[in-house]
């Protein structure tokens, strides 16, 4: 029996690569349980807290925008790691390229818009923070937000009607084989607009963020009185927002575009599309780890969220120690 580095060199020179599955078997579908844990009980604090703040400025709608494709990003992690254990049955993987995998990338690009928008909306409240426009109305936002979601929804469909070809072994093993010819064109059509959409939100924040830091450094200079400090202090946490984008974002397109070419055949050595493709697996894991991360940014930057949260957990310690006292109480009666 060969080893594992005698059968990927044959592989190389024979032009097809023979992958070891162990890693993407075993590691990732840890790291997405944790994921999926973790995100779906912040993601579920978060929805009741926000259920409570009524949508009075153009920042709280985008941010429940933000925690609705969080929500659902984060309900596809059981199919991903269902599929990636190789314990799903033939059908289950269909749906996991049709619909589940689809979805998981149409929520993480609404995130990444919707944190471009954020960085908009805060850039006007640093720079312009008595300013009224139509574009900083509630009504605007919500427009907005719904264009987002019909646009990223349309250039999506496509992809789930044309994962149509017939549910075997042998096409179940990659999405990729359960795609018509016109439903690959689409799919590659797709990264191009999708990596367009990242590194045009990744330009805007760049800029955005120059500014601000001027606008910090400024701040910083004149700051005298603790009300300015004050001031400072609150524009010092809007850099969590490019914080969050730059950790869970960037890496992943930064090796999309090698990973595509070693998709295509751009890249012949066994070694380096093996090396692309777990960094390409690793770096979508930092982009799913957004839904943890996201509430950061409620908590920093939201004041309504952060007084209705510590209203919560206040209200928690009570009701933990009138049960506590009830208890005692109860105890000392026996």
């Amino acid at each position: 029996m060969m080893d594992n580095s005698s059968s990927l060199r044959n592989a190389s020179s024979s032009g097809s690569c023979v992958r070891n599955t162990q890693v993407t078997q075993i590691l990732f579908p840890i790291l997405y349980s944790v994921l999926f844990i973790v995100g779906l009980a912040l993601n579920v604090m978060a929805a009741k807290i926000f259920f409570h703040i009524p949508s009075t400025s153009t920042f709280i709608v985008l941010l429940k925008n933000v925690l609705f494709a969080d929500v659902i990003m984060t309900l596809t992690f059981p199919f991903k790691i269902t599929k990636d254990t190789q314990l799903a049955p033939l059908q289950l993987r269909a749906f996991v390229c049709r619909f589940s995998a689809v979805t998981f990338y149409f929520t993480m690009y609404i995130s990444i818009i919707l944190l471009g928008l954020i960085s908009c909306d805060r850039y006007l409240k640093i720079t312009n923070p008595f300013g009224k426009s139509c574009v900083r109305s509630v009504r605007f936002s919500k427009f907005l937000s719904g264009a987002v979601w019909l646009t990223m929804f349309a250039l999506s469909v496509p992809n789930m009607i044309l994962t149509n070809k017939p549910v075997r072994p042998d096409t179940a093993r990659k999405c990729s084989l359960l795609k018509s010819p016109q439903g690959l064109m689409w799919h590659a059509t797709l990264i191009y607009i999708c990596q367009f959409i990242f590194f045009g939100v990744f330009l805007l924040m760049v800029v955005l963020y120059i500014i601000i830091s001027r606008k910090v450094y400024e701040s910083y200079v004149k700051s005298r009185s603790s009300d300015t400090k004050g001031r400072k202090k609150t524009k010092v946490k809007v850099f969590v927002i490019v914080a969050v984008f730059f950790v869970c974002f960037a890496p992943y397109h930064f090796v999309r575009v090698p990973y595509t070419l070693s998709q295509v055949g751009k890249v012949r050595e066994c070694w380096k599309q093996d090396l692309l493709y777990y960094l390409k697996e690793i770096t979508l894991w930092l982009c799913s780890s957004n839904t943890c991360l996201d509430p950061l940014i409620y908590i920093f930057l939201c004041k309504s969220f952060r007084r209705r949260l510590a209203r919560h957990e206040t209200n928690r310690s009570e009701s933990r120690v009138n049960t506590i006292h009830d208890n005692v109480a109860s105890e000392s009666a026996l």
